[in-house]
């Protein structure tokens, strides 16, 4: 992602630059009006949009929030900036994740991110750029962490929260669908198929998107 941001908010014109940079560059404008905020498990997870450091105040506030999910991985952006400070400056733990939205889930990302739930204070908030991909990824590994069934996790993945199954992002849904199919209806648990089956190789070879999805998710709504 291309940023004019250079990582100084020690000054007041580095501060400016890293909201430029949020509002102008990271589309953060949009993120003013759609916050995309919505309960994963009450009293456990909640999800959204990149918050700027107002709207994490409320959230926090209201939920009563312990931990700060990024799921944009650490970047050069100013909204990556301004969400970390402000996390610190509300006592929130932070963790950095970087998961895809356009490719097969990473077996190595998602242990990582079942270790982070297992030990993060609670309730947590995960976000990526929309709230719509990334964020409904997270959403529903956490159903199926906690027991709930693929059908639970792949209503995290909804048109509701922005997703487009029928662009390069269905790859999700159909990871979920796989487990579906291959673990959850044969009885296994998800860590297990995870662990034993899942191949994503196979998983990327026989996803195909609409390229007229896709090029209305990449462009058009510009998700990252």
């Amino acid at each position: 992602m291309n940023s004019i941001f250079r990582g100084d908010l020690t000054t007041a014109g580095g501060r400016a630059l890293a909201w430029l940079d949020s509002i102008c560059i990271d589309h953060g404008m949009a993120r003013l009006f759609w916050t995309n905020s919505a309960t994963v498990m009450p009293g456990r997870l909640y999800r959204c949009s990149h918050p700027n450091p107002w709207r994490l105040a409320r959230l926090t506030r209201r939920y009563g929030l312990k931990t700060l999910i990024n799921l944009r991985g650490a970047t050069q952006s100013g909204s990556y900036a301004l969400s970390k400070e402000a996390a610190q400056n509300l006592g929130l733990d932070f963790h950095d994740l970087s998961l895809e939205s356009r490719g097969a889930p990473h077996k190595d990302r998602i242990a990582r991110l079942f270790e982070i739930y297992a030990s993060m204070r609670e309730p947590g908030l995960i976000h990526c750029k929309s709230g719509a991909d990334r964020a409904g990824l997270a959403a529903g590994l956490f159903v199926l962490f906690h027991g709930g069934t693929a059908a639970a996790a792949l209503r995290q993945l909804s048109f509701r929260f922005g997703h487009i199954k029928q662009s390069k992002t269905g790859i999700l849904d159909a990871f979920f669908l796989r487990y579906q199919r291959d673990g959850e209806a044969r009885g296994k648990s998800f860590l297990d198929w995870l662990r034993d089956d899942y191949d994503e190789d196979a998983l990327k070879r026989d996803f195909h998107a609409n390229g007229l999805a896709s090029f209305i998710n990449d462009w058009v709504l510009a998700h990252e």
